[in-house]
């Protein structure tokens, strides 16, 4: 959700790229909540962290504990950000109930990263 964000709203000369610690898939409400929103990730796909493209990064998001946590080591000239989100594909409950869940981080994460391009741009 976050690149996906990220590729609409930052400028287009930067690089955006998403990964994990671990390949889960793409999770089909991630891509149904991002719709709702008129950001097609649905071409997306779980990509695992990519060492040598983290050493020449210029900045670093985390989105949960385990991503942080697990992130290989950065030099001190990438620039790290922690956003503390639920994993939304944790979520439990109804239907709605999950898919509300995965709506809320949606809405932050959307809120984080208009904040961060603005901040850097």
């Amino acid at each position: 959700m976050a690149e996906g964000f990220a590729r609409q709203m930052a400028p287009q000369d930067w690089q955006i790229a998403s990964a994990g610690v671990e390949r889960h898939g793409l999770n089909p409400l991630a891509v149904k909540v991002m719709a709702e929103r008129g950001v097609d990730i649905s071409q997306h796909h779980s990509k695992l962290i990519d060492n040598d493209y983290l050493q020449h990064s210029d900045m670093v998001v985390t989105l949960c504990g385990d991503a942080r946590d697990k992130c290989p080591m950065t030099p001190p000239t990438v620039a790290k950000r922690h956003w503390p989100l639920p994993d939304p594909a944790q979520a439990t409950g109804t239907d709605e109930e999950v898919l509300a869940v995965f709506r809320q981080v949606r809405d932050d994460i959307e809120g984080r990263v208009k904040e961060l391009i603005q901040t850097l741009s």
